[in-house]
Formats: structure tokens, sequence, C-alpha cells
């Protein structure tokens, strides 16, 4: 790691180095080899009977390396952790969870809605759900098949991911004497948590709410009916929270919670928009087809894979939200997705 970064409200390119962030709470970065986001900021707050733990960070060697000596420099050993209090269950977050509770028996806490998750992720038959959900959006032969190669490779992943041993519910504080309470933020995933330091003005925010990237709301199944509903729901509720500082899973720490949130909402706004043009520019068209009309930050041709599953995923969350809007109609035909414009369309697209 380099000595040498801004006080946290940065974008610069260098690597973080562990910070103090207010008395008693530190930001840890967690180093992610071969990942554009190159790592995962967790969180250590002391207690009275130790220190407890916001996420952990991609499970591998060098993430454990700085998860460690970063705990170290806070002046607490790994063996301190009582508690981890984990965002969501993406491998970023709850990777090392495990290790951390197999070093000083933490108690790992998740919302239940995440759980439940966790759970649907270790069930038998991941490519067969892979596959009919890829057909369903229209997927071309050959990139299906690579994309459930991947998968079924990354399913020992999830496999590893821990359960937890405490479910942590919406309001609550999870932690006895700590000032932090659960804040249920659903979207990015079922149960995405963020946490609330009432008495430092710390909004702990996971991927709910990042300081420049809009976090990947996706559907990749049933369990949630409109994930990118419930994420629109739950970031306009992020208003009442009067905090002074935002402290993001990913990228730096910013201030300007409520311009951040009004960004992001626009953002989709516009994101809504221009899939309803798609769709109302070739009626019947794929979720697929949808994807490759939009504008990508890469560009549709740079992605591959599961990036370009990824693309696929939002696409359809945002798709199911204007369905729910009665603004698109999925007329499914031999099962793969035919959207049209819906009876509340903009008027003249239809």
């Amino acid at each position: 790691m380099t000595t040498t970064v801004n006080s946290g409200a940065s974008s610069s390119a260098i690597d973080p180095v562990v910070q103090q962030v207010r008395p008693g709470v530190w930001s840890v970065p967690v180093f992610w080899p071969r990942s554009s986001l190159r790592y995962t900021l967790a969180y250590l707050l002391s207690t009275d009977d130790g220190a407890v733990l916001v996420d952990t960070g991609w499970p591998t060697d060098t993430g454990w390396e700085s998860l460690v000596e970063g705990v170290e420099q806070t002046g607490h050993d790994i063996t301190d952790i009582t508690d981890v209090l984990v965002t969501h269950s993406h491998p970023d977050h709850l990777g090392m969870a495990a290790k951390v509770r197999a070093a000083s028996g933490a108690r790992i806490g998740m919302h239940p809605a995440e759980a439940d998750h966790v759970g649907r992720l270790r069930l038998p038959g991941t490519w067969q759900r892979t596959a009919d959900w890829l057909r369903a959006r229209g997927a071309p032969a050959a990139e299906a098949a690579e994309i459930i190669e991947r998968i079924t490779a990354a399913t020992v992943w999830y496999r590893e991911l821990a359960v937890p041993d405490v479910l942590i519910d919406d309001g609550t504080l999870p932690v006895r004497g700590l000032a932090l309470r659960a804040i249920w933020t659903p979207g990015h995933s079922p149960g995405h948590l963020c946490f609330y330091a009432e008495d430092r003005g710390l909004l702990l925010t996971g991927d709910h709410v990042l300081p420049r990237i809009s976090p990947h709301i996706g559907l990749d199944g049933d369990e949630d009916a409109d994930p990118l509903g419930r994420y629109l729901a739950s970031l306009a509720a992020m208003a009442v929270y009067d905090a002074d500082e935002v402290l993001p899973a990913h990228e730096y720490r910013f201030t300007g919670l409520g311009e951040r949130v009004a960004n992001l909402l626009t953002h989709h706004q516009a994101r809504l928009a221009e899939i309803e043009l798609a769709v109302a520019a070739q009626p019947g068209v794929s979720t697929w087809r949808v994807a490759e009309m939009l504008t990508w930050s890469r560009g549709w041709e740079q992605t591959t894979g599961m990036t370009r599953r990824a693309a696929v995923s939002e696409t359809l969350a945002h798709l199911v939200h204007l369905r729910s809007q009665q603004r698109a109609v999925n007329d499914a035909t031999a099962g793969v997705d035919a959207w049209r414009p819906g009876p509340r369309a903009v008027a003249g697209w239809q």
C-alpha cells in the first residue's frame, strides 16, 4: 500500500490507506486484485468489548492480508472483532466474513432477506436456471453458453459464503452499546443494509449510495418483483438522514448526501425514458435487444460475458419497473421476452 492519499473526499487513483474517520471509527481498504474497483472499504468501529467490522472484502490472500494489516493499524487485532455487520451478500462484502469468524469468534449479521438470498444461491441447478433466464431474455446461443460456463465456475464462491449468526431487522441497533442503526435499503440486493452512526453523523451506505458510480440494480430471478422500484423508494428515503459524511463501500467517502441521491434518481428516470423509447422503436423486442440499443459507459461492444449479463439484468429491472407503471408490456412468445409500449407509455410513442 502507498502512504499518500487525500483525506477521503477524493477520486484519486492512488491506493487509499487506513484512515481514522472519527474517534473510534476507521476506514480500512481491502484490496481486490484484478478488479476495476480495486478495493472494498470496510469500516471498523471500536466498542467496549472489542471492535465491529462492517463488510470484509473479496476473499483472496491479498485481501486477507490487507484486512488483517488494516485492522492492526487501527490499534486492534483481527481476534478483537466481535461482530461482522454485512451490508449485503456479494463476495466483495461478505467474502471473508467466515474467515473473520473463524479467527475471532465474531457473530455475522445480515438482513433476513439477504440470508434468504444467500440460501437460494446455494441451491443446486444454477447453470440450468441461468440457461432458462438467458433464453427468456433472448440471448444468442453462443453468448449464453459462455455466460453459463463462467457462472458455473463462479458458484464455488457463493457456496463458500458465510451464513449469518444473527438476523438484523430494519431500524434496530444490532450491536449492544453501539449507536449504529440498521436501515433496510433493498434494490442492489434484496436485503441490503445501510448503517447510521447516529451519534457521529456518519452514514455507512455499502453499495446503496456511491459517490460517482450508479450501483447495479438488476433482476436475475423472481425473488424480487421490482428491484428498481424498491431501490428508488429506499433511495428517496435517505433524505431523512442528516449525515455529515457518507461512508460508501467503494471509491471514497463524501458529503452532500441529498445532492447525490437526487442525481441517482435523475439518472434512473433518464434511463427509464431511454428504454421506453427503445421499446417504442421496435415493438416486440427482447430484453437482450433492448440492452444492445442502450448507451453504456464502455459501449455495448466492449461488454462481454458476465459484464454483458449484468447489463441485460439491469435492463430487465428497468423494463419490469416500466411494466409496473403500465409504460411497457411483455407479450412473451414461446417463453422469450417481447416488449411493447404499455397503455401509459408517453403519448405519441405507441
